[in-house]
């Protein structure tokens, strides 16, 4: 990556060929001749920690955002991630499945932790004894460019070096500046950051590096915006039921609609539903840009963990087993039956989608069979008895279900039937109802379990 005419940042490759930071670029193309030079783009920089930013909200809510790097305080929870080389380990996992590549180091103090991460030692100070050990060996580069060569002059070459230079001569002559720095940098100083503000609202956008027009190439864009999200909702501690996805095209913009059986905020979830989402969209054009918006949240409760350890969690694999055939049928062929307050049986059940939530009904005090069949069967009568395979004992009943004008044509209309439970020869227990308007007659509406 080049930046003013010299190399700012150098991949592995580029440095085994010699080629470093400081580097110009006519001494970079003669080193390696088949080196690719990106120009470095500071918005596209600062949006990228932006995201990560929000994702980094899994771990802490504590984060603070530099022109250059992102600040993690994790004190507060090594337990809860069983310690500093988990939650470092975790942290740089993630970064890299996003598409990054992070140098990463852990230490009391924040300016301490980003001059070791800048001089990739990927140490991680516990103490203050280790800390000072660590940036004692650090090179002046770590230090602004300014600072760093009149340091260069006075034949210093490490922070060791400069500590033991006498500080109120060190400070005539370069200012108070680098002392407050080191200060801050060794603990001496408090260095207050001001925190990462996660917003009301989770609105982000992605542009590409270049036109997309496959769908399924979307996914590793895709992915980095759900990784923030995921973050963002475990600041809030709250889930959601569904996001929508904005393709933006040229002239155009495709919106993906993706819902979840339960709020949730795994990752993984979003990621499955985006891949079985994306492989079955086809794109009219090419795409541009990514935005991801998440709107309605949900509070998510505490969960406790098993006893035994035991990690399958039923309830959830059936969730995910729905949303995924969500995305591959489609929302409409996929939903849930909840209970609907109305006194018709017919009508006492209701299609739901599913991320849609559930609201309480109020529930009979009646018994009610658990199996109503599709259309009510007519039964045989003899003797003014219903019968079916033999004659019925009424064990229950009657109970008048009537009524229903105002929507003539679902359920039958108006209604008017008695109902009563039922017991066959063959032991089943059967839901009967006789019909109070002409010409009459028992019918069978359902079975109890």
């Amino acid at each position: 990556m080049v930046e003013d005419g010299r190399v700012v940042l150098a991949d592995a490759l580029a440095r085994a060929a010699g080629i470093d930071r400081g580097t110009g670029v006519a001494a970079a193309r003669m080193l390696a001749p088949a080196i690719t030079l990106l120009a470095r783009s500071r918005s596209r920089e600062a949006a990228a920690l932006q995201t990560l930013a929000g994702w980094a909200g899994r771990f802490t809510s504590r984060v603070s955002v530099t022109p250059d790097a992102l600040l993690l305080e994790v004190g507060s929870c090594l337990r809860l991630f069983g310690g500093l080389d988990k939650v470092a380990n975790a942290v740089g996992e993630g970064v890299q499945a996003q598409g990054f590549t992070a140098a990463l180091a852990a230490a009391p103090t924040p300016l301490g932790a980003q001059w070791l991460a800048q001089a990739g030692t990927a140490a991680r100070c516990s103490d203050g004894v280790d800390l000072r050990r660590q940036l004692d060996a650090l090179p002046l580069d770590v230090l602004p460019e300014r600072i760093a060569t009149v340091l260069h002059g006075f034949g210093a070459s490490t922070l060791a070096d400069v500590r033991r230079l006498p500080g109120a001569e060190l400070a005539r002559r370069i200012g108070v500046g680098c002392r407050q720095l080191m200060a801050k940098a060794f603990g001496e100083l408090p260095d207050p950051r001001a925190d990462f503000v996660f917003p009301d609202r989770f609105a982000l956008a992605i542009e590409l590096p270049s036109s997309v027009e496959n769908a399924v190439a979307l996914l590793f864009a895709a992915r980095r915006l759900s990784f923030a999200l995921s973050g963002w909702l475990a600041a809030r501690q709250s889930g959601v039921r569904e996001f929508s996805l904005h393709l933006l095209q040229r002239q155009n913009e495709t919106r993906l609609l993706l819902q979840f059986s339960a709020p949730t905020a795994d990752q993984r979830r979003f990621e499955r539903v985006l891949r079985e989402r994306l492989e079955r969209t086809t794109l009219a054009a090419p795409v541009d840009s990514l935005r991801l918006e998440a709107t309605q949240l949900t509070a998510l409760p505490g969960r406790s963990q098993t006893l035994f350890n035991d990690s399958n969690d039923d309830r959830e694999a059936i969730g995910v087993l729905l949303e995924r055939l969500a995305a591959r049928l489609g929302e409409a062929q996929v939903y849930r039956v909840a209970v609907h307050d109305d006194h018709r049986p017919e009508c006492a059940t209701r299609q739901l989608a599913l991320s849609a939530a559930v609201t309480p009904a109020a529930r009979s005090t009646l018994p009610r069979p658990l199996w109503l069949v599709a259309a009510p069967q007519q039964l045989a009568e003899i003797d003014g008895r219903p019968c079916r395979r033999g004659p019925l004992r009424l064990l229950a009943g009657p109970e008048r279900i009537e009524s229903g004008w105002w929507d003539e044509g679902e359920a039958n209309g108006d209604i008017r039937r008695d109902y009563f439970i039922a017991l066959a020869s063959d032991g089943c227990w059967l839901w009967i109802y006789r019909d109070a308007r002409l010409p009459g007659g028992w019918f069978l509406h359902g079975y109890f379990a």
